[in-house]
């Protein structure tokens, strides 16, 4: 089974502005509220490809019930710890125009002691020996930065398989628990690694340091550049497939949702990188953070280009 865990959901409300100006009147031409969240946005992908999956994160207030409610309607599993305070709203400004994207994220309700306690609880009952959870998205500003670390290494001691798709403190605290899979986009690794990677051998180097702290695989998303998927003994990279750009939004957590579903269903390396790289185009084909549809995704997967590094 995949468990997905967002520690800080939202409602992405995603707002169209060609020509979009800060301190300037602008005008909407478009918006979709779509329920969101680095890991739910995992959950709503491997929906779309027929892989059931649960959804556990601190849902709280009215919007957080709407939120799962909309989530059971897609037929994904909510599971939740219920918090005080209503669930964060993020603001997505795509601009056409300039081909630019704006996200205005508030930082989402305090939690407590006891709702982490209560969180932890409820992840020993769903995650067992050969699952694969997913922790992805940011951490609550009232959370310490080592939560990651400690669920890291808490489930890969029983047995599960723990991907990891974070940055700043969350990225620095997960990777110290050595989860089987990382997924940075290219200035994300380079912030870990404290430099600029300006050539595929300095984001190689940057992934081999990871996994020489225990870190299985490495995949980098390096926008237009495609990505680079790093394992122990082969490397693959694909340079993207050109599609046209309704927003980048969830593309991330579309790439994370292919490399799981490809674990799931035993896919061979080469399978798992080619959707993974479908999904994420198709990703952002669409508006807001709707997950790509299934015939669009197996279009895309047979234009995908991989060659071994």
């Amino acid at each position: 089974m995949i468990v997905t865990l967002t520690l800080n959901p939202a409602i992405d409300k995603t707002v169209v502005i060609p020509g979009f100006r800060a301190g300037a009147v602008n005008r909407i031409q478009t918006l979709r509220t779509d329920v969101g969240g680095k890991g739910v946005n995992v959950s709503k992908c491997l929906k779309k490809l027929g892989c059931a999956s649960l959804s556990v994160a601190l849902w709280g207030g009215s919007t957080g019930k709407h939120a799962m409610e909309a989530l059971k309607a897609m037929g994904i599993t909510p599971l939740t710890v219920g918090v005080e305070g209503d669930t964060r709203t993020n603001l997505k400004i795509v601009d056409p125009e300039q081909g630019e994207n704006t996200d205005i994220n508030e930082p989402g309700p305090a939690i407590g002691r006891r709702q982490l306690e209560d969180l932890v609880d409820l992840l020993d009952r769903t995650v067992g020996e050969g699952d694969l959870l997913v922790i992805s998205g940011s951490i609550p500003k009232s959370v310490d930065t080592g939560i990651y670390r400690d669920l890291v290494r808490r489930y890969r001691d029983q047995g599960a398989s723990v991907y990891l798709d974070a940055d700043g403190e969350a990225f620095l605290s997960g990777v110290q628990a050595a989860p089987d899979l990382v997924k940075p986009n290219q200035e994300e690794l380079g912030r870990w690694a404290g430099k600029t990677l300006e050539t595929r051998e300095d984001i190689l180097e940057a992934a081999r340091k990871l996994m020489n702290l225990g870190v299985k695989e490495v995949v980098v998303s390096m926008g237009g550049d495609g990505a680079l998927f790093i394992g122990r003994d082969r490397v693959f990279h694909s340079p993207g497939l050109k599609v046209p750009v309704q927003s980048t939004v969830g593309a991330g957590d579309s790439m994370v949702a292919a490399l799981a579903y490809g674990q799931e269903k035993g896919l061979k390396a080469e399978q798992r990188a080619k959707l993974a790289i479908a999904m994420g185009a198709a990703s952002v084909m669409c508006t807001g953070t709707q997950p790509p549809e299934p015939e669009v995704i197996e279009k895309l997967y047979h234009q995908v280009i991989l060659e071994e590094v």
